[in-house]
C-alpha cells in the first residue's frame, strides 16, 4: 500500500492509522501546491489522483482509495483483532460513521475557509463562531467521562478528530475553553502511532 500524503495536512489521520495498524505501507510526500512527487516533477500527483487532493491510499492491484473516512474504515477492517473500528453491522459502527462524518463536514469543512488568505475577515469570523459552537459539542461529549470519541476505547475517528485540531495553532483557534479536548489531545499526542506518524512528516522531532 502506497498513502500519499501532505505533511500536517487531514492525510495525518490515516497515516496514524497505519501505524495503529501494523501493515507495511510506503508513505509518498506530496506538495499539495506544485502537486509535486517526491520522485516525480510538478503536477505529478494529478495522474494519481485527479482532484489534486491528499489523502489517497494506492492499493496494490490498482485500487485507489480517497476521503479520510473511506480510507481509515478500510485500514482498520483489514485488521480487525486490532479494534481500531467496531465490527461492521453494529450500532458502535455505526455510531463510527456518525463521528467521522461530523468531523468531516463540521469540523475539517469549516476549517477549510481559514487557510484561504483571500477569505474577508466577516467570512473567516463566521467560520470560527461555526468552529466554536462544534468543538464545544466536542468538549462536552468528552467532559461526559468519554476518554475517546467512542467510550473508553481509541478508535480512527479519534486519528482524524486530532488530525484536524492540530491545526488550531496554525489558525488561531484558542483551545483554552475546551479543557476536556486539550487533555485528549496530550493523551493522543502519546500514542506510539501518533509519534511515529507526526516524526514522520517532520511535525515534532
Amino acid at each position: 500500500m502506497k498513502l500519499y500524503y501532505s505533511p500536517g495536512a487531514c492525510s495525518l489521520a490515516p497515516h496514524m492509522v497505519l501505524h495503529e495498524s501494523g501493515l507495511p505501507f510506503e508513505a509518498v510526500r506530496t506538495d499539495t501546491r506544485t502537486k509535486a512527487l517526491a520522485d516525480g516533477g510538478e503536477g505529478a500527483y494529478f495522474n494519481i489522483n485527479p482532484l489534486g487532493y491528499v489523502p489517497l491510499l494506492a492499493l496494490g492491484d490498482g485500487t485507489r482509495i480517497t476521503e479520510v473516512g473511506a480510507i481509515v474504515q478500510y485500514v482498520a477492517d483489514r485488521v480487525p483483532d486490532k479494534k481500531l473500528a467496531p465490527p461492521a453491522g453494529t450500532i458502535e459502527r455505526t455510531r463510527l460513521h456518525s463521528w467521522l462524518s461530523f468531523i468531516s463536514s463540521e469540523l475539517h469543512k469549516s476549517c477549510s475557509p481559514l487557510f484561504v488568505p483571500t477569505m474577508p475577515d466577516e467570512g473567516k469570523q463566521y467560520y470560527r463562531d461555526r468552529l466554536a459552537n462544534r468543538l464545544a459539542h466536542v468538549e462536552k461529549h468528552l467532559a461526559a467521562g468519554n476518554d475517546y470519541l467512542l467510550g473508553k476505547d481509541f478508535s480512527v475517528a479519534d486519528a482524524y478528530l486530532f488530525a484536524i485540531t492540530n491545526w488550531a495553532g496554525r489558525l488561531n483557534i484558542d483551545l483554552a475553553p475546551y479543557p476536556a479536548l486539550l487533555a485528549y489531545r496530550q493523551r493522543m499526542a502519546q500514542r506510539p502511532a501518533v509519534v511515529a506518524a507526526m516524526t514522520a512528516e517532520g511535525l515534532i522531532k
